[in-house]
């Protein structure tokens, strides 16, 4: 009664029980879909063989990488020197050792086996096909990789996320819930939400995605990634921690507001499909499908538990994999801006971008946003922008419909614990 009196459906539950419920809600969610981020970001960090002739910056390894090419290049592998260019599948260089060179016609077709077998073990063809060679050839907690940052990213981040979209949305005092229509401020309180959180996790996501797009199983990788951070800091300033924010916002901003207007779309045209049918079943004739906000908010809190988990998890799958999908494009052009930026952070930019700098040229991934999607269009189709749709929403629309339906049934048990202490109070 009284949460409706204030015209807001949380607001008889403080802002600590909402916390605990986004906390317990974000770590189960972090435990199931964390395989699937690590594929999707092999999957969009993984070059297209198609590098045009004459024009060096449409090659994928065009990067730090080539400044740093030892004499005797690669390292060992099926008894033969096979080099990664850019750590990417499609351009590898073998040759045999120096000192068997007197066997170099005898080895040639291993040489190439080698070659072949190297380089179907890097390329992932799908999701599944991620999922099977990274567990079979680098180990199978290496799907758990980046596991810790992400927990420390997911639980501040869905806290802040969770709890601030509430506040923008329905708290008296919140100019979006007095000035914006009901029909958008679903949209505008989920982007609103979504940059406070972003920035607040921005330098933990980039050190997720750098651990994440690292292959291979070798230890030690997040001290080596957390060193490789604090160089960064040190020689660019603690601001370049943040470097990735802007990439970041133009993924999650839309993504957040698509996925809150279709949140609250779906799940009140099930509690108004729950009335009608309620209606038909006591004989109170059609009834309507469409209620007003006041008395859907009064329905969706008096609602079982179990209504409030189905009706919630529902809302959450189909709304996060359409958010998902719509923003595949941002998603592919922030990690692959990411990946390159890492390939340069060592402060020393390699000589053959030097050149290209000088005349006046960049690099497609150092162009803005939209012109990078624009050149990714342009070279890959829209293959090459919804690269990784594939894994991104198998990820996000199970992790939504996890993350909603916990928070909201943590938010009922908590009004329920609420309410019992209230009427303990009132019988002393």
């Amino acid at each position: 009664m009284s949460s409706q009196e204030n015209g807001g459906r949380d607001s008889d539950i403080s802002a600590t029980q909402k916390m605990i419920s986004a906390t317990w809600g974000s770590i189960f969610t972090t435990l199931l879909v964390t395989p699937l981020d690590v594929v999707r970001v092999r999957l969009q960090s993984q070059s297209q063989p198609r590098p045009a002739p004459n024009n060096p910056t449409n090659f994928p390894a065009y990067s730090a990488n080539f400044a740093k090419l030892p004499q005797n290049l690669g390292v060992t592998a099926c008894c033969r020197e096979v080099f990664w260019v850019g750590d990417n599948a499609p351009y590898c260089m073998v040759g045999t050792n120096a000192n068997s060179a007197s066997t170099i016609s005898s080895a040639s077709t291993s040489a190439a086996d080698c070659a072949v077998e190297e380089t179907q073990r890097k390329t992932f063809t799908s999701t599944f096909d991620g999922l099977r060679k990274i567990a079979r050839n680098e180990g199978l907690f290496t799907l758990w990789r980046g596991l810790s940052p992400t927990l420390l990213m997911a639980i501040p981040g869905n806290v802040i996320y969770f709890t601030g979209y509430d506040w923008l949305r329905y708290n008296h005092h919140s100019p979006i819930s007095r000035s914006i229509s009901d029909t958008y401020a679903p949209f505008v309180a989920g982007a609103g939400a979504r940059v406070a959180a972003g920035i607040v996790v921005s330098p933990i996501e980039m050190l997720r995605t750098r651990m994440q797009a690292t292959s291979g199983s070798e230890t030690g990788i997040f001290r080596s990634t957390v060193v490789g951070l604090h160089q960064l800091a040190q020689s660019r300033g603690y601001t370049s921690l943040w470097r990735g924010l802007t990439l970041t916002l133009w993924r999650d901003v839309p993504f957040s507001g698509i996925y809150w207007w279709g949140y609250e779309a779906v799940r009140n045209s099930l509690t108004d499909f729950r009335h009608h049918q309620t209606s038909l079943q006591h004989g109170l004739g059609s009834g309507s499908l469409t209620a007003d906000t006041s008395s859907r908010r009064a329905s969706q809190v008096a609602e079982h538990h179990t209504t409030t988990f189905v009706d919630s998890f529902i809302a959450g799958f189909a709304s996060g994999g359409l958010a998902a999908f719509v923003t595949t494009p941002f998603d592919v052009g922030k990690t692959r801006q990411q990946v390159f930026k890492h390939a340069t952070d060592d402060g020393k930019p390699p000589a053959s971008l030097s050149k290209v700098h000088a005349a006046g040229q960049l690099l497609p991934e150092e162009r803005s946003m939209p012109r990078f999607l624009l050149h990714i269009f342009k070279e890959e189709g829209f293959a090459g922008l919804f690269k990784g749709w594939g894994p991104r929403c198998l990820k996000v629309a199970p992790a939504c419909a996890i993350m909603i339906s916990s928070y909201e049934v943590g938010k009922k048990w908590a009004r329920k614990v609420n309410e019992n202490r209230a009427d303990g109070s009132g019988n002393e």
